[in-house]
């Protein structure tokens, strides 16, 4: 894709409105329930929805939301998506816990909903009308540990041994070649066109 003249940050929360705005001025804001977005069909040239669609309770909403984006993006356009990737077998055993419990465990902050293996989502995307170039795995290193070591590091650590630990991490990424990508991958990334028919 080439480079864009315009951006649009859109998201629900006001919180992520203000936080944008301050750090990029210049991006445009919207502030909308991707189930139902104030845009013309084929408004956008390209989209990225990054780990945003994974936090609906039902796969309706999932589903919905993905329908949306199809309207939305112009025929010919290509989107970027990322989900948590339920062929990871702790993504599976976290989805199956009960919120309440995650969030007293400090494990996962925020609601946590309906994801998809990544042979079902390119069913859905393939079903609603999109055509998938790409599906991959990606961020194979243990999140749960290395978020919270990362966390400890930034409090007690120098900037130059917090590089080091995340050029570690970022070796974790050789896992991204072999056969079990979907099995060590954290999310699952597809790069979608929406066809000109």
């Amino acid at each position: 894709m080439s480079r864009a003249n315009k951006f649009f940050c859109i998201d629900i929360s006001l919180g992520v409105h203000q936080m944008a705005r301050c750090r990029y001025p210049d991006l445009h804001t919207v502030g909308a329930d991707v189930r139902d977005l104030p845009f013309a069909n084929g408004t956008f040239d390209g989209i990225v929805s990054n780990s945003t669609l994974d936090h609906f309770e039902s796969l309706d909403d999932l589903s919905g939301s993905l329908q949306e984006l199809f309207r939305v993006l112009r025929p010919g356009g290509q989107m970027i998506l990322t989900l948590d990737n339920l062929s990871n077998p702790i993504i599976l055993l976290r989805n199956c816990l009960p919120f309440r419990w995650l969030k007293r465990l400090k494990i996962v902050p925020y609601y946590v909903g309906v994801t998809l293996r990544p042979h079902r989502l390119q069913h859905l995307l393939e079903e609603i009308g999109f055509k998938v170039l790409e599906v991959d795995a990606i961020m194979h290193c243990p999140r749960v540990l290395a978020v919270a070591v990362a966390r400890w590091m930034q409090k007690h650590t120098r900037s130059k041994v917090q590089g080091h630990f995340l050029r570690f991490l970022q070796a974790f990424e050789c896992l991204s070649y072999l056969p079990t990508r979907f099995f060590t991958g954290y999310f699952v990334a597809v790069r979608v066109v929406k066809s000109i028919n």
